[in-house]
């Protein structure tokens, strides 16, 4: 019988990448508004990528986020996070189209750096499409898997879900909550790559497959993780309860992450 090719890598043994299938109509103009509003120079960008659902091309309009790596010339001062900020707010007004306007920032030396291949190397060459500017993805190789990118591109996955217990804890209505807790459940269902396997084949893309790799090591976590895979897909729990499980899930995380560093030593 033939061989089954592992989830998310190619027939060499890389992970794949962002599809180049066009933009949707219905995401045309905004991104056009994007490269137009940001490309001006007096922000300083080097390049616009775009990565999540609009970049592969599965997005669903007035249900979808847009997400975008923003890398500038030279690192951002406190002026020019301003600057960036009022454009990403005056472009979400413009354009309802979108839930939510993203930026992750970066800079030039900061993608280049070589401590940073397996976080800002992976990241643009195998989730970003580059929309606008010099792609920087080509100076990089495809990547095969590894858990070193995991723990790379999610290692920060405390402080990240700590951020988002407080802002649910302080969100001012119920629909704020409940995008706060749709996002928290996709970034704790990701951060669960830090405790792959490291001969791992697979790579996982969708949420459907990060829990499916997370399960096959911690089976006892089934019903953990499958509530946030339903709040992930369908935010609906209540506040407090839902915080309870996002703080008690996080603190078992932790000690998994730790006990598993202390037996790869």
């Amino acid at each position: 019988m033939p061989t089954l090719q592992p989830a998310g890598i190619d027939a060499d043994g890389y992970i794949l990448t962002v599809t180049e299938a066009p933009i949707q109509p219905e995401f045309q103009p905004l991104l056009a508004d994007i490269c137009a509003t940001l490309s001006q120079p007096a922000l300083g960008l080097h390049g616009i990528y775009l990565y999540g659902s609009i970049a592969r091309g599965q997005a669903e309009a007035g249900v979808s986020d847009l997400d975008l790596s923003l890398i500038l010339i030279e690192p951002a001062d406190a002026p020019a996070l301003e600057q960036l900020e009022s454009a990403r707010l005056a472009l979400e007004q413009r354009h309802p189209s979108v839930t939510k306007i993203d930026f992750d920032i970066g800079h030039c030396a900061q993608v280049l750096a070589s401590e940073n291949r397996n976080s800002w190397g992976f990241w643009l060459k195998h989730h970003c499409r580059c929309v606008w500017g010099e792609d920087l993805s080509q100076h990089f190789e495809a990547f095969r898997p590894s858990r070193a990118i995991a723990v790379a591109v999610n290692g920060d996955f405390e402080q990240v879900l700590t951020a988002y217990h407080v802002r649910i804890e302080q969100a001012s209505t119920e629909h704020t909550r409940h995008r706060l807790q749709r996002e928290a459940s996709r970034a704790l269902i990701r951060a669960t790559h830090t405790l792959r396997a490291d001969n791992a084949q697979m790579w996982p893309h969708t949420l459907e497959e990060y829990v499916g790799l997370f399960v096959q090591h911690y089976p006892n976590m089934r019903v953990q993780i499958a509530y946030f895979l339903f709040e992930a897909r369908n935010p609906s729990a209540e506040g407090e309860a839902f915080a309870t499980r996002l703080r008690a899930f996080l603190s078992w995380m932790v000690s998994a992450l730790i006990e598993r560093n202390q037996s790869d030593a």
